[in-house]
């Protein structure tokens, strides 16, 4: 067997059947960890709970790194280690770009997001962030619930979104993203009036919800989609809105795509089918690759750069835990339109697509310190 080293394991905690393996360094093994930059990948497993989860931390350049754990039934070891990468450098970029003062992060716990018996689940992997010693700080994410951040609070405080600490974060992330989608509307059209716009809304979750309900008090006429067909009625009927299959929401007749699910929606396979003339939403990792954002350049659609349209919960959830006030926090988030409106006119100004203007600036920042 090959000692620990040749792995790039920096270090092995045990505590009887419970484990935390910090790796780093540079091995043919963790190729996408040097490509992409990240400070350490912790792997996790608490077998007595069922627990097997994945903490990517990207960056603490800017300060301790802070992203939400997100609960997901991946199909693949691989998959669930690629996703935590990726969604940590996105924080990365996403709180250099709003200017907060803290690094990115995200933790992945693999398995059924449905299950009840949660308590034990979250405690664990509250145990494992209390380890890192605060240079990762945790909130909820897809599939997790403030519920399951008070669970992981009972072992660590190096959490937010919990009552005390701006509480659910998914109202001011649909706050933040209609802010950008008036921003966007502004910048395409002249105007951010959405009175009488068609907005298609892939996902019908917390987020999805609450940004329905903004647009529809806005005037806009709503196209709503989810692979849950329950929660996609629950926001037609609550909003008046126009339910579709999931695999249709894509190519319907709007004015904006709203995608408010999983990442990787905007790809070969779905860029010929938009009709929509502004994608602006909620979920992480829209592009499935850079290039992508390329060819909605090329088609003249413009896309607001996720992560900067969707950091509103985070936002609110250091403000708060500052001491930030709800004024405070309300009007950072509302920041996100000006920002939008910075971007899009940086991109035109250097002929380059958003989503590299947004990470321009990112870099800028991370290069400032």
């Amino acid at each position: 067997m090959l000692p620990a080293e040749d792995f790039g394991i920096a270090q092995v905690y045990d505590a009887g059947r419970k484990k935390i393996v910090i790796f780093g360094g540079v091995t043919p093994m963790f190729e996408k960890i040097a490509a992409m930059g990240h400070e350490q990948v912790v792997l996790c497993h608490d077998p007595s709970v069922g627990y097997r989860g994945i903490i990517a931390i990207h960056s603490t350049v800017l300060g301790p790194a802070v992203g939400g754990t997100r609960f997901w039934p991946y199909a693949t070891e691989e998959e669930a280690f690629v996703d935590a990468l990726r969604l940590a450098r996105g924080m990365t970029y996403k709180n250099a770009v709003a200017g907060l003062k803290c690094g990115g992060g995200k933790a992945v716990i693999i398995g059924d997001n449905r299950r009840t018996d949660r308590e034990a689940l979250f405690r664990a992997h509250g145990r494992f962030i209390e380890r890192l010693g605060g240079c990762f700080i945790t909130g909820e994410d897809v599939g997790t619930t403030a519920t399951d951040m008070e669970y992981v609070h009972m072992e660590t405080n190096f959490v937010g979104g919990i009552s005390e600490r701006g509480g659910d974060p998914s109202p001011w992330t649909a706050q933040g993203v209609f802010r950008g989608i008036q921003a966007s509307a502004m910048y395409k059209w002249g105007a951010d009036d959405l009175s009488g716009k068609r907005v298609a809304i892939q996902g019908c979750g917390s987020v999805g919800y609450h940004l329905a309900k903004a647009l529809r008090e806005a005037g806009a006429t709503l196209i709503v989609a989810d692979l849950d067909p329950d929660r996609a009625r629950r926001v037609a009927v609550d909003f008046n809105a126009v339910a579709v299959e999931p695999e249709s929401i894509i190519s319907v007749e709007a004015d904006i795509f709203a995608p408010c699910a999983l990442g990787g929606i905007i790809n070969d396979h779905t860029i010929p089918q938009l009709r929509a003339e502004i994608v602006a939403g909620a979920a992480n990792n829209q592009l499935l690759e850079a290039r992508h954002g390329e060819a909605l350049m090329t088609r003249g659609i413009l896309y607001a750069p996720d992560y900067v349209i969707n950091a509103g919960g985070v936002i609110n959830g250091i403000i708060a835990m500052n001491g930030g006030d709800p004024a405070q926090r309300r009007s950072a988030v509302y920041g996100i339109y000006d920002t939008l409106l910075t971007l899009f006119e940086m991109a035109a100004l250097e002929g380059i697509p958003t989503f590299l203007a947004a990470d321009h600036l990112a870099e800028q920042r991370l290069r400032s310190g």
